[in-house]
């Protein structure tokens, strides 16, 4: 006789980092070990700030370079690594999933745009677009709106014109037909949307232009934090649909601008 147990996929989760504590502590220690920029080794585990990240100084032709500082959980290490980059002329950075302590802390020495809605802060300015087209960025809902400026922003920030949409989703049709001519004319579309994800599928099947869908953890009851959304957007019918993660709209705005500048490095090389 077999015996065969169930367990939530949570649960399961928790015992297995709880059981490998050891073997994930070695990992990432030898991961960090390679994390250091204009460092000494011997500096490495340290509190200087300049071992919290790896940073790419390879030169451009126009000399101008984004960096993105995702998630670092302390403002000292942030404000550590913009000091970093700007020795190195690093050009603008844009921070991600920012606390406004964190902002707070950073604008003391930098000079920062904090955007309290996406909480995303920039230091330099928003480039002019050099995209081919326009990216859209629509949103079912208004509580839809943090990660859709998360990834507006994240477009822009990378050089794309970015026309917003929100409160488009399908619990009125009208609203999402009222902007035809932005979906049929845009090069990249990001739809976001909560509760069961329709937006993307509908969008999807009218739009001429690569789809980007974005679940979000808004909803209550069978929305799981965004998990029916995210399986409704996997099984779309229609064509030319992607899916990111759940509430990622800094990738979604990434993949966007890579989508939107590929004819012009075609034409240049």
């Amino acid at each position: 006789t077999t015996t065969v147990l169930l367990l939530p996929v949570p649960y399961m989760l928790k015992e297995l980092l709880s059981s490998n504590v050891l073997f994930f502590n070695s990992i990432f220690s030898k991961f960090f070990n390679n994390l250091c920029l204009s460092c000494d080794r011997s500096m490495v585990g340290s509190r200087n700030p300049e071992c919290f990240i790896s940073l790419h100084t390879l030169k451009t032709d126009n000399c101008i370079l984004h960096h993105v500082i995702q998630r670092m959980p302390q403002p000292e290490q942030i404000a550590g690594i913009l000091q970093v980059m700007e020795r190195n002329a690093q050009g603008n950075v844009l921070i991600t999933r920012m606390s406004e302590t964190a902002a707070e802390y950073v604008s003391q020495s930098h000079a920062l745009t904090y955007y309290q809605e996406a909480k995303i802060g920039i230091v330099g300015k928003l480039p002019a677009p050099t995209g081919l087209g326009r990216v859209v960025v629509a949103t079912a809902g208004t509580s839809d709106i943090p990660v859709a400026e998360e990834a507006a922003l994240t477009a822009q920030f990378l050089g794309n014109e970015v026309v917003r949409l929100y409160d488009v989703g399908v619990a009125g049709l009208h609203r999402t037909l009222a902007h035809l001519d932005d979906i049929m004319s845009a090069s990249v579309i990001i739809a976001i949307a909560g509760m069961e994800g329709a937006l993307a599928s509908v969008i999807g099947g009218l739009a001429e232009c690569p789809v980007i869908a974005v679940p979000t953890s808004v909803g209550y009851g069978a929305s799981f934090h965004g998990l029916s959304a995210l399986l409704s957007m996997l099984n779309s019918c229609a064509s030319g649909v992607s899916v990111v993660n759940i509430d990622n709209g800094f990738g979604a705005g990434y993949m966007a601008s890579m989508i939107n500048h590929m004819g012009k490095k075609k034409a240049e090389s």
